[in-house]
């Protein structure tokens, strides 16, 4: 089901949960997980988690040592041998991901995923075209923070907007290439993008 009384922050926070909760050694604290996201007010991102609580997103939290739970952890729901992996939402040139409180699965052969963990977002938008991703495909997304550059990456830009581009890092600044000869390279300073997942497969319907 969809949580449709999440404000766009709050379906924010969600999504990042979903896709980095991993990524923590353990459950992350209030202050771990407003410096992960960049945030500087403790008392904005409880008032954020209150809200995914009461959607039952996330689970209490009775002891604020205890670190914040997802009630519903993806790896728990979605079993690789059946080739499922969670479909997230849209991702578009300079628009935010589309953030789905319970992720519908999506079917994806093997050999257009990897080991790692994986997840899937439909595209939106002709920034990709000249490198065949067009509208409407979808596209198979390995989950880590880092990338070559070249690659194609889902790109979270200044903590709000996230974006499908090949990535081209250099000292001081980072580029974010569109393959779309009518748009322009996006420059940013490192520290502004935050690396969420690299291409690694993509699927189309012709129906």
């Amino acid at each position: 089901m969809n949580a449709p009384n999440l404000t766009r922050r709050q379906q924010e926070i969600y999504e990042y949960l979903l896709t980095h909760l991993h990524e923590f050694p353990h459950p992350p604290t209030l202050d771990e997980l407003c410096d992960a996201l960049g945030l500087s007010s403790r008392g904005s991102l409880h008032k954020q988690l209150q809200a995914l609580i009461k959607e039952g997103l996330i689970e209490p939290m009775n002891n604020q040592r205890r670190g914040v739970r997802l009630a519903q952890a993806p790896a728990e729901t979605i079993d690789p041998d059946e080739n499922e992996l969670p479909l997230y939402g849209r991702i578009a040139a300079g628009q935010p991901i589309e953030a789905v409180a319970n992720p519908e699965t999506i079917t994806v052969p093997p050999p257009l995923r990897t080991e790692n963990p994986c997840y899937v977002l439909e595209v939106r938008g002709d920034s990709m075209i000249e490198e065949g991703i067009l509208d409407g495909d979808w596209v198979v997304i390995e989950q880590r923070n880092h990338a070559r550059n070249g690659e194609i990456v889902v790109a979270l830009v200044d903590g709000e907007e996230a974006t499908l581009k090949r990535i081209e890092q250099q000292q001081g600044k980072l580029v974010l290439h569109p393959a779309n000869s009518n748009m322009q390279a996006m420059i940013f300073l490192p520290e502004q993008v935050q690396i969420q997942g690299v291409l690694v497969g993509q699927m189309r319907s012709y129906h």
